[in-house]
């Protein structure tokens, strides 16, 4: 049977104009000149601005750029910045509303329509010309983006209001109304402000007693404004006697004492700084990131086996991987808190708390001390590019490990630079340090669990215990178990559910769908109350359909359905809301939100899938049929509607048919093993089991996974093909 496709929405970052005072930045300016004067040299300060010609660093001089499909004329027309763009054989003249960021590239914002706010697909690449800027530059180098694309710029995944607003602007709504399918956004202030981080200090403006009226956010870091002095009296990282890291003391009867820092306020930095999906419209500083967000775990393909990062996620998930963060490093102890510059230049902000004598120099670094491959952050915080110009850094702080690359490919810090092989890269750390890696045992396992190795359900849990690793990453464990295990016990999770950390207990409220029923109304149902909004939504998706009618689990519901709602401007939303409808037995809402799903992202495969499952339930098969037909229009490249229109096909016994779609499949999603498995029984069900057998053998070249070569085996020994048969068993993976 074909299940419902699930999504959740990840709503991703753009780029980071010059700035111009708010009256909150006057206000603030009166008392905090130096400050305000920093935070106009930051990238927050430059997030947004009105399209001036103050603010337009691209070329508008009537220049042309054109990038497969589509060209672009950048010209002016009095006092506004225009485009004119063909594609599809089509002209169409735009203006230019505002600038988005400033480098490495500037983007631009046009109003498709009334208060709706599209990312252009050419930003403008403000390195300097010898760095290979000062020029127009695809969004997507690579590819042609059409227009019956998701990724074209006019649909949902390229628009500022859901996607990019929240970010860089301050006290952002999006106010998208689900009836017209249309925003009213509004922010306080166009860029990020002083309030974006400091939350609402009117109050501390207005009274002349300022300490007793800071705002909550406020509190939990107003020594960031204090004097270098001050702060050192609230407390300082210090490296004493012989020690070669220094460790967070403070001020105890007069002597510096080992603490534990509150480092609450990351929570204002995370909120922009992560991959995660929003529960509330806005972003409020003074509100605990977990109430407004639910975090992306270290899954693949966002990440590497290893916890590196792979995709465009920011800091949140590879910063609290770090040994820094769990020793009490915060984000401002290497960043000036209104510049956003790093607070020293070269090795000089590691060595900050690293002893020089023990990590400055040949003797550790094993290069030259003049040379790039000396800095710090070469190996420990390599480089990853997105958009093809932007480099950033991975803030895990990790150490290159080339037996790990070698198994999961992974990169490593070394191979960036020298032109050799994994084996060459652990001859040398053998050879330096005595050892080719610092991994304990338990973070080889972690590994070992990521890249997919086989494991046993205690070893699995052994690793969410496992308090030697980074609690992101018992988390991400925690979480996936549910796709590693048949089942999971209330006795499995009880610990968890029950944890100190949050973390812990989000992954505790994901991991729930593994719980078998009579054991998911045991102490699982607890999360309800639970603290964090981000955790009582996890779990009541979990609890759907199980006839509780508690206060807790009404209000939990509630925050799930208005943190769908928020999100119902792109697919993901409709379709998230449309599985608790049905769930809750609501069968024409749960239809009318895919239908609202496809009609406002139109090239996402999903609602059509799941509408069409929505009728095949119903025993509709001739609007599912529609609607597998308009799916493969909508969005021809995707496998899973061959796949569903082969299934369909397959119940009305058209079984040729069926073959050419799922062979369909298989050519547009090879490494799927399903679409190979399913193809190949096809074949056999029409009588073609030797080309079913050559099929398996084409898909395992792909991928190898065991129920494919089980198959694979069933097919040669009914076929009596013995090469075949042992072929397969070959392949059978551990």
């Amino acid at each position: 049977m074909q299940k419902w496709v699930k999504f959740t929405a990840a709503f991703f970052l753009f780029y980071i104009c010059l700035p111009a005072y708010s009256n909150e930045q006057a206000n603030c300016l009166s008392c905090h000149a130096k400050q305000v004067n920093e935070w106009r040299e930051s990238d927050h300060s430059k997030a947004m601005s009105h399209a001036s010609e103050q603010t337009v660093l691209g070329n508008f001089n009537n220049v042309t750029t054109t990038h497969l499909s589509q060209t672009a004329r950048f010209y002016k027309n009095s006092n506004q910045f225009m485009v004119s763009l063909t594609e599809a054989s089509k002209t169409t003249n735009y203006t230019i509303s505002y600038v988005f960021g400033h480098f490495p590239l500037q983007q631009y914002l046009i109003e498709t329509e009334l208060g709706r706010f599209q990312v252009f697909p050419f930003a403008w690449d403000s390195r300097s010309q010898s760095n290979g800027g000062q020029r127009w530059y695809p969004n997507y180098q690579a590819e042609d983006i059409g227009e019956k694309d998701r990724l074209h710029w006019k649909q949902p995944m390229q628009n500022w209001n859901g996607m990019c607003a929240d970010c860089h602007s301050t006290g952002l709504k999006r106010n998208f109304d689900n009836k017209t399918h249309s925003f009213n956004s509004h922010f306080d202030t166009i860029n990020v402000s002083c309030i974006s981080c400091h939350g609402n200090m009117k109050a501390h403006h207005d009274s002349a007693k300022v300490t007793q009226s800071l705002a909550p956010s406020q509190k939990q870091y107003s020594h960031t404004n204090l004097s270098t002095d001050e702060q050192k009296a609230l407390g300082q990282w210090l490296l004493e006697n012989d020690e070669k890291i220094a460790s967070w003391k403070e001020l105890d009867n007069g002597e510096y004492k080992p603490a534990k820092r509150d480092n609450r306020f990351m929570d204002t930095c995370f909120g922009c700084h992560s991959l995660r999906s929003p529960l509330s419209d806005g972003i409020n500083p003074e509100q605990a990131y977990l109430d407004q967000f639910t975090p992306s775990l270290l899954i693949s393909p966002l990440y590497f086996d290893d916890g590196q990062i792979r995709e465009e996620v920011y800091v949140y998930g590879s910063f609290l991987q770090s040994r820094m963060y769990e020793a009490g490093v915060n984000c401002i102890d290497c960043h000036n808190p209104h510049t956003m510059k790093v607070k020293a230049k070269g090795n000089g902000l590691c060595l900050q708390c690293h002893s020089a004598n023990a990590y400055e120099g040949e003797k550790h670094t094993k290069h030259p001390s003049d040379s790039e491959a000396s800095r710090c952050v070469n190996c420990h915080m390599p480089t990853r590019t997105y958009m093809g110009v932007d480099a950033r850094r991975d803030h895990s702080f990790s150490i290159p490990t080339p037996h790990v690359s070698q198994k999961t490919g992974a990169p490593n810090a070394c191979l960036n630079c020298h032109e050799n092989d994994n084996s060459w890269v652990s001859e040398h750390l053998t050879d330096w340090y005595g050892r080719a890696s610092t991994l304990s045992n338990e973070e080889e396992k972690y590994i070992a669990f990521m890249h997919g190795e086989p494991m046993n359900k205690t070893t699995m849990l052994g690793l969410v215990h496992a308090k030697s690793l980074p609690i992101i990453k018992r988390a991400t464990v925690l979480s996936s178990l549910p796709t590693r295990v048949e089942a999971l016990s209330d006795r499995d999770l009880r610990t968890f559910i029950r944890n100190k950390e949050p973390l812990l207990r989000l992954a505790a409220a994901q991991a729930g769908r593994a719980l078998p029923s009579n054991e998911r109304i045991k102490s699982y149902t607890s999360l309800l109350s639970d603290k964090y909004k981000a955790i009582r939504v996890a779990a009541v998706n979990n609890l759907i359909g199980f006839g509780l009618k508690t206060d807790a689990f009404k209000k939990a519901l509630n925050e799930l359905s208005l943190s769908n709602e928020v999100n119902q401007w792109r697919g993901e939303g409709n379709l998230n809301q449309s599985l608790v409808n049905y769930q809750l037995g609501d069968i024409n809402e749960a239809e009318a939100l895919l239908k609202q799903g496809i009609k406002v992202d139109p090239y996402f495969e999903a609602n059509y899938i799941n509408l069409a499952e929505l009728y095949r339930s119903q025993n509709k098969a001739e609007l599912e049929k529609q609607t597998l037909e308009d799916a493969v229009k909508a969005v021809p490249n995707s496998d899973l509607v061959y796949y569903s229109l082969g299934m369909l096909n397959i119940r009305l016994q058209n079984k040729l048919t069926a073959v050419k779609l799922f062979k369909k499949a298989t050519e547009l999603a090879p490494t799927n093993a399903q679409n190979w498995y399913i193809y190949a029984l096809a074949l056999d069900n029409i009588g073609q089991t030797k080309n079913g057998i050559t099929t398996i053998k084409e898909g395992v070249s792909h991928v190898q996974e065991r129920t494919l070569v089980e198959l694979g085996m069933s097919l040669s020994k009914k076929q009596g093909d013995r090469e075949s048969f042992s072929y397969f068993r070959s392949k059978m993976p551990d």
